[in-house]
């Protein structure tokens, strides 16, 4: 698990094709990778990985045929920068959102405009993933947590504070940019739950009674 809060950013140093999928290298001075043990999590601009080996600078992990279909990592290229953030310690501070790492689709920056010392940014995404987006609720942005200002037919907005412009890759995107999105897990629990079919009582009027819908 992780929070959406960005620890340091990266850059890919080096793509090898293995055997249809890709060993990526990714170089940061921004952690501490001798504190670090092989098979651990990191998230890489959203994505769960494995990390296979480490090195002074960075770490390589491997990124499967099916993440690279699912994922905007499928476009990556040495030089890119990208988000990182090690796995949720038992202890630590919860200062984003529970976030899994699974990505849910890829969404593409539609605008970005001025507002006041923020960016505001338009997001679409494929239409059947909207139904997870709520005004005022999270949302996770190449492994950003980030609340939802506003949704609409084609995506929702967000707005960047200069923090999080400066300290994650956020504050280069520029209209055209795909990104990966995962939506809250809230949301994929509580529509399980309504359409399981089960006896436990919860039901649209019920969430809607207790301010969820």
């Amino acid at each position: 698990m992780f929070t959406g809060i960005i620890k340091a950013t990266g850059t890919v140093g080096q793509i090898v094709p293995r055997g249809g999928d890709l060993r990526l290298a990714i170089r940061s001075d921004g952690l501490r990778w001798d504190e670090f043990e092989l098979g651990e999590s990191i998230s890489v601009n959203g994505v769960c990985l494995t990390a296979v080996e480490f090195e002074q600078n960075g770490f390589l992990t491997d990124v499967s045929v099916e993440t690279l279909n699912v994922t905007a990592l499928k476009g990556v290229a040495i030089g890119d920068r990208v988000n990182l953030e090690p796995s949720l310690a038992i202890g630590e501070r919860l200062g984003g959102h529970l976030v899994s790492g699974h990505v849910d689709c890829v969404g593409t920056i539609a605008s970005r405009a001025s507002d006041a010392r923020s960016v505001r940014l338009d997001v679409e995404i494929p239409a059947k993933f909207g139904r997870y987006v709520a005004r005022k609720g999270s949302v996770c942005i190449d492994g950003v947590s980030l609340t939802v200002n506003e949704v609409s037919d084609k995506g929702f907005s967000v707005n960047i504070i200069p923090h999080t412009a400066d300290v994650t890759i956020i504050g280069e995107y520029q209209v055209g940019t795909t990104v990966n999105i995962e939506v809250d897990l809230l949301a994929r629990y509580l529509e399980r739950l309504i359409t399981a079919g089960d006896d436990t009582g919860i039901t649209k009027d019920f969430l809607r009674a207790h301010g969820y819908a």
